[in-house]
């Protein structure tokens, strides 16, 4: 259910080639666009994903450490419980494959910014904070 979420979180980053090339006119269409407002609505569409995306996956991250931190104490007073044991390292699978999330949304997110700013630069110039 996870990457379920995660892939429609997504989304705005695998269509961008797409929206880019939908709504961003090429040198002969100029004129009958106003591409610096849709490089900005875009601009602010990925950050806010992004955004998202990340606050999600830390806060998963977070909730699973703590599960896991809970687990550890608890199977330090019961070593002999295989059954805890099990669920310990289930915890600890999914906290890994988390925090490697972390690593694919690097990946994610500078591809969009790179197509972005292939297509974007000279419509329109992000806040220089961000």
């Amino acid at each position: 259910m996870w990457q379920e979420l995660l892939k429609v979180m997504r989304t705005i980053d695998d269509r961008i080639v797409h929206e880019l090339n939908t709504t961003v006119p090429t040198a002969s269409f100029a004129g009958k666009i106003d591409a610096s407002q849709t490089c900005k609505q875009l601009y602010e569409s990925l950050m806010e994903a992004h955004a998202s995306r990340d606050r999600v996956i830390k806060n998963c991250i977070a909730q699973t450490s703590a599960v896991v931190k809970h687990l550890r104490e608890v199977r330090e007073k019961n070593l002999d419980d295989l059954t805890l044991l099990k669920q310990l390292r289930k915890e600890q699978t999914k906290l890994k494959w988390m925090q490697s999330e972390l690593n694919v949304e690097e990946v994610v997110n500078d591809r969009s910014w790179k197509v972005f700013n292939e297509r974007c630069r000279i419509h329109f110039k992000p806040p220089k904070n961000e």
